[in-house]
Formats: structure tokens, sequence, C-alpha cells
């Protein structure tokens, strides 16, 4: 990966998208905090659908609800997130495995959600902006070994 100036990274910023496979998640967290931008990761690893993903965002922004597979809720909750903040909001979405069949298209619909809340951002004075870290598809599970749990804890 190529080192992108801090001038580049907020140009991006600025823009609503950050370019994942072009600079590291360090520095555009770094890079939207220098901004004012509230900034969250959301851990998409262990997600296998779009439920998953979106019960990620919801950890991720402390949003009061959980809102299902529902993209127009996910719009909602992350405009109201938004509005509540005073300079904007940034999302890194960390290992989404948009290589997962169950998630390719999921994938591309959550990115066209958050592409709608730039737009609303920019028509609300407020900055919102994301990155979508892809990860391949999810390792094919082991016969006889039981998946890491959601929560990433094992069931005692």
């Amino acid at each position: 990966m190529v080192r992108m100036s801090s001038a580049q990274i907020k140009k991006m910023l600025t823009q609503g998208v950050v370019d994942a496979q072009a600079v590291s998640e360090q520095d555009a967290m770094a890079a939207a905090t220098q901004e004012g931008l509230s900034a969250f990761v959301v851990d998409c690893d262990r997600a296998r659908n779009r439920s998953a993903v979106l019960r990620a965002v919801v950890k991720a922004i402390d949003y009061p609800e959980f809102f299902g597979g529902n993209l127009d809720a996910l719009y909602d909750g992350l405009c109201d997130t938004l509005s509540d903040q005073k300079v904007g909001l940034f999302l890194w979405f960390r290992h989404l495995h948009s290589g997962d069949p169950a998630l390719a298209a999921d994938a591309e619909a959550i990115a066209a959600v958050c592409n709608d809340v730039v737009e609303f951002g920019q028509n609300n004075e407020r900055q919102f902006a994301y990155a979508i870290q892809h990860a391949g598809a999810h390792p094919a599970p082991e016969p006889g070994v039981d998946p890491t749990p959601y929560s990433g804890r094992a069931e005692v």
C-alpha cells in the first residue's frame, strides 16, 4: 500500500468515499478525527449476511435499536446519527466479506446506502464519509469444528 498524504485522505473524506485499498485504517481514522468527524470501525469480519453486517453497524455507532436487515432503516439510523454529530461521521467497514455469495449484492447495496447518506450530509451541513475494506469469501467451515460465535467468545 502506497502511503497517501494527509491532504489526499482529507480530500477523499470531503468527497465521502475513502479508498480502503489506498489508505490504511489507522491513517483514515486519524485524518477523520483531525477533521472533527466522529470515527467508528464497523467490524464485519464475522458477518455472513446482511443482518449481521447491520448488527455490526448498530454496535459500532451505538445506535439504540437494531433494525434487522432493512436498508431503509440503515439509512435512517445513519442519518439520525449523522445529525447528532457536530461536524460529521466516518465509518470504516473492516473486512466486509463481499466475496461471499450471500454478501456480494448486499455489500453493493450497503455502499449505495452510504452514498445516499453522503448526499444527505451535504444537504444538511454535515459530512459523512466511509471506507469499505473488502475481504474475500469466508473460509469454508472445517468438519467437526464449531464456528466462532458472532460475539467472538467461546460458549462455556
